[in-house]
C-alpha cells in the first residue's frame, strides 16, 4: 500500500453564511443514548471530470463557501451540545461554527487501489484529528478535512457527532453540500429536525414488560456474569480488522444452500448475515449451550417501513436494533435456511408498535451503565453510503468511500455491509470483521468452506489496528 504524509493547514471554523436561530433544541431518546456519545466516521473519495478548465481551481473554496451555506438550513450542527440534570444533552444553537481543514497529498486517486477498497491507506491522513472520539460536550459536532490529490481529485472526511446525527443524515447533509457546491439555490431535501417524534415521557419506574426485541439486551447488563467472552477480554492490540469482498460468484455460491427453501430470496444482506454470524461464532469457540445474540441495526427509514413516523429530511439518529438470540449448538446445527429465516424475522420486527416500545425501552435504559453485551453480533447494511447518487459534483465524480474503519472502533462488535466493485469491476459487498488473531484465522477457513475454496486470498483484504 502507498504510504504518505498530509500536509494540513490551520483548523478554521466555518459558521453559518447567513445569521441563523438562537435557541435551544431538545434531541430525541434515540439521539440521547449514551452509546452514541462519539463521533462517526465517513470518507468520500473524488476523481477531477472534464476538461482542465472545468470546476473550480480550487475545490475547498467552493466546497468550504457550501458548507458554510449548508449551516444555514443545518444550524443545529454548528451550535454544541450541553448537558442538563440528570445528564440530558440539549444542543445550543450558538453558530459557533463547524471545524474544517484543507490538506494536500503528493498522492493520486489511482494509488488508493483499483478497485477503491477498504482499508484505505493512511485513512488517518485524511481525518482532521477528532481528539478524544467520545468526547462531544462543548465541541464542535461537525470536523471535515478535504484532502487535495495530485490527480486533480479530493477526499472528504467527516467526523460527526453520533449524537446529532446517523449514517443516513451524515450522507443527507453532505449531499447537501454538494448541490450548494454546483450552485443550487437551495437543498433538494430540506432537514427536519422533529425530534419530539422519537421521544416519551417515560417513568422512572424500571421497565417490567421490556420489547421483546429488547430482552436479550436487558439480560446481558449483568455483564459480570458475561466476561468469559473472548471479544470482550482481548485488548485491541490483539485484534485484526479484516474485509471479505463477495462478488456474483461468491453469492451464486452461497445461494446455492438455500435456493428453492425460502418463499422470497434471500436479500444479499439476510444471506451474508446468516453465513458470518454463524462462522463467526465458531471461530470464538463459544460453548454449545451458552446464548449468542444477533444484533440488527435498522434505519427506519424507507419504503420497506411504511408504517414509520419519519418524515423525509429527517437527520438525527432514526434506526433500532433488534436482537435475536439462539444458544451456539441452535445456531451452528440448524440449516443456513433456518439462520437466514431468523436474520429476515429479526429485520421484519421492527413495527410500528415495536418502535414506539423500543423508545421507550431505550428512554428507560439512559442512566444504565452503557458496555457491549456479551456473544453478539451487530451488523449494520450500509450500502447505501456509497452508492453515491447524490453526492455528484458535476466536475467531480464519487467513486467510492463509506465507513473507513470496522465499528469506528466505539465498539468490538460491529460490521458493516458496504458497496464496491471487485477486482473484475462487478457490483459486489465488501462485509467487515474485527476479531482477534487466532479468531480470525478460523474465521477466514469457515467462510473458505462456505464458499468452496481452497483458500481465502480471494474474498480477504486485511488490516492491521
Amino acid at each position: 500500500m502507498v504510504s504518505f504524509k498530509a500536509r494540513r493547514r490551520e483548523q478554521e471554523l466555518v459558521s453559518p453564511a447567513r445569521p441563523t436561530p438562537r435557541e435551544t433544541k431538545l434531541l430525541s431518546d434515540i439521539d440521547d443514548q449514551h452509546a452514541l456519545r462519539y463521533y462517526e466516521t465517513v470518507i468520500g473519495f473524488f476523481r477531477r471530470c472534464g476538461g482542465e478548465n472545468d470546476g473550480p481551481d480550487d475545490p475547498a473554496e467552493v466546497v468550504r463557501a457550501a458548507l458554510a451555506e449548508a449551516l444555514v438550513y443545518y444550524y443545529p450542527v454548528a451550535g454544541r451540545l450541553r448537558e442538563e440534570a440528570e445528564g440530558k444533552l440539549v444542543v445550543e444553537c450558538t453558530a459557533e461554527g463547524v471545524a474544517f481543514v484543507v490538506a494536500d497529498a503528493d498522492v493520486r486517486l489511482e494509488d488508493f487501489g483499483e478497485p477503491l477498497l477498504p482499508p484505505y491507506p493512511c485513512v488517518e491522513e485524511l481525518l482532521c484529528d477528532a481528539g478524544d472520539t467520545r468526547t462531544v460536550i462543548g465541541r464542535p459536532l461537525l470536523l471535515m478535512q478535504l484532502t487535495r490529490l495530485k490527480c486533480g481529485g479530493f477526499v472528504a472526511g467527516f467526523h460527526m457527532c453520533h449524537s446529532i446525527a446517523d449514517g443516513f443524515g451524515i450522507i443527507q447533509l453532505m449531499i447537501t453540500i454538494a448541490e450548494l457546491a454546483c450552485g443550487a439555490e437551495a437543498p433538494s431535501i430540506l432537514p427536519v429536525w422533529k425530534r419530539e417524534i422519537l421521544s416519551t415521557t417515560h417513568s422512572k419506574n424500571p421497565i417490567t414488560h421490556p420489547n421483546p426485541s429488547y430482552e436479550p439486551l436487558l439480560n446481558s447488563l449483568d455483564y459480570a456474569s458475561e466476561s468469559d467472552d473472548v471479544m470482550m477480554s482481548t485488548p485491541l492490540d490483539e485484534m485484526v480488522v479484516s474485509y471479505f469482498v463477495f462478488g456474483p460468484r461468491e453469492m451464486k455460491t452461497l445461494e446455492s444452500y438455500v435456493r428453492g427453501y425460502l418463499a422470497r430470496p434471500a436479500t444479499s444482506f439476510e444471506l451474508l448475515t446468516a453465513v458470518m454470524w454463524r462462522c463467526r461464532t465458531i471461530a470464538l469457540g463459544y460453548k454449545p449451550s451458552q446464548p449468542v445474540r444477533l444484533k440488527i441495526t435498522m434505519n427506519a427509514r424507507g419504503r420497506w417501513n411504511r408504517h414509520t413516523l419519519i418524515p423525509l429530511g429527517y437527520y438525527g439518529n432514526a434506526h433500532f436494533s433488534p436482537i435475536a438470540e439462539l444458544t451456539v449448538d441452535e445456531l451452528c446445527r440448524q440449516p443456513l435456511v433456518d439462520t437466514v429465516e431468523v436474520v429476515r424475522r429479526t429485520k421484519l420486527s421492527v413495527t410500528k408498535e415495536c418502535m414506539e416500545s423500543m423508545v421507550d425501552t431505550i428512554a428507560s435504559l439512559r442512566q444504565r451503565p452503557c458496555a457491549d453485551p456479551a456473544r453478539t453480533y451487530e451488523v449494520s447494511d450500509t450500502k447505501w453510503i456509497a452508492a453515491g447518487n447524490g453526492l455528484q459534483l458535476g466536475w467531480a465524480e464519487f467513486v467510492g468511500g463509506g465507513i473507513p474503519v470496522a465499528g469506528d472502533l466505539t465498539s468490538k462488535l460491529g460490521s458493516d455491509h458496504m458497496r464496491c466493485k471487485n477486482q473484475d469491476g462487478e457490483d459486489s459487498t465488501v462485509v467487515s470483521m474485527l476479531l482477534p488473531w487466532p479468531a480470525m484465522e478460523r474465521f477466514k477457513k469457515e467462510m473458505a468452506v462456505w464458499l468452496n475454496k481452497r483458500d481465502d486470498k480471494n474474498i480477504v483484504i486485511q488490516s492491521s489496528l
